[in-house]
């Protein structure tokens, strides 16, 4: 209705968090198909939560996910800010030190864009993408 207030997020928040799970759903397969070992998926912490938590040779690899369906609202790439880099990174941390035990040749932190648009899904991997 014209001029009606809604919520943040209104109706859209449930259709976003399911894009958001497919998309997350994508890069799992792509990641296991490219050799990729899955040590754990929306892992949250008071800082924040990493997407995919990865091993491939050694290194760990945190994974930020991000999926669109067009980009009338900017690239899925450009989405991800200084602001959540640093989440990112913070959140990284803390699941290094709950597993303290553990050793890793090298870290790396990879984006994946799901880009989903005229029935053709698009995914874009870019490793140590900061």
């Amino acid at each position: 209705m014209p001029g009606e207030l809604r919520k943040p997020g209104g109706a859209n928040t449930g259709l976003r968090k399911e894009m958001g799970r497919q998309g997350e759903e994508v890069a799992t397969r792509y990641l296991c198909d490219k050799g990729y070992r899955i040590l754990a998926r929306n892992y949250y912490t008071r800082f924040g939560e990493l997407d995919i938590v990865c091993e491939k040779d050694g290194t760990i690899v945190f994974v930020e996910v991000r999926s669109r369906r067009g980009v009338a609202f900017g690239t899925p790439e450009e989405s991800i800010t200084p602001a959540k880099v640093a989440k990112i990174r913070k959140t990284a941390m803390s699941y290094l030190a709950e597993c303290a035990g553990r050793r890793y040749k090298g870290i790396r932190f990879d984006v994946i864009t799901i880009r989903q648009q005229s029935g053709k899904t698009e995914i874009n991997h870019l490793p140590g993408a900061f």
